[in-house]
């Protein structure tokens, strides 16, 4: 799986992953974050969730990150806001009042150019990168963020009876990836209803990660 993978996802307008209203996940358990208003929330592989807009509206400022350039203009369209767009080094900034988008590879973004987060969001990035990226993309994630706060939604599926993405990444794996720098909570395992794409059996776990030390 490379870019033109998830970029052909878009012009095709292959995106059910989309959904069209805020995860209740991150409705129900966001508050366990215990963010200030105004603070600034980091959403990795972000798409053109409405998520942003669900954080946007509770007062929150939002960075992401997003391969796909049609997602993150048509997030900005559905946003009603008009970005300033300028080239960051390998990546192009897209930026309004209170959110600053990055568009190209996650793995070319530092934490110079992402700037301060108070915490991360991430419901769509870990799940959609295949098991021998997913170690890279925690340690990176980890560093360009200084090991901040992070709400994660993962699924866990049998990977033998359906293809991903999402992949399924278990609790083992979880631990394996972040224990090292993060004290994790489990806070909910949601079944999936109707199953994954309607073809597994799946829940999706909801972790709360802090900061060890």
């Amino acid at each position: 799986m490379d870019a033109n993978f998830w970029h052909q996802k878009w012009e095709r307008r292959e995106i059910g992953f989309h959904q069209q209203q805020a995860n209740p996940l991150l409705v129900a358990h966001f508050d366990k974050l215990k963010l200030a208003a105004g603070s600034r929330v980091m959403l990795p592989l972000c798409g053109k969730t409405r998520d942003i807009a669900w954080l946007l509206a509770s007062g929150f400022r939002v960075a992401g990150a997003e391969l796909s350039k049609i997602a993150v203009e048509e997030l900005f369209d559905e946003l009603e806001l008009e970005p300033q767009i300028q080239s960051a080094g390998p990546l192009w900034h897209y930026r309004a009042d209170n959110i600053d988008l990055f568009v190209g590879d996650i793995f070319e973004l530092s934490a110079d150019l992402l700037g301060p987060v108070d915490a991360v969001y991430d419901r769509a990035a870990l799940v959609a990168l295949p098991a021998e990226i997913r170690q890279k993309y925690a340690a990176h994630l980890t560093g360009l963020t200084a090991v901040a706060p992070q709400l994660l939604v993962a699924y866990e599926y049998d990977q033998l009876l359906a293809e991903g993405p999402p992949f399924s990444v278990a609790t083992d794996e979880v631990c394996d990836l972040y224990s090292g720098n993060y004290r994790l909570t489990l806070l909910a395992r949601t079944e999936v209803e109707g199953g994954l794409k309607g073809i597994v059996a799946a829940v999706e776990a909801t972790w709360l990660m802090e900061k060890t030390g």
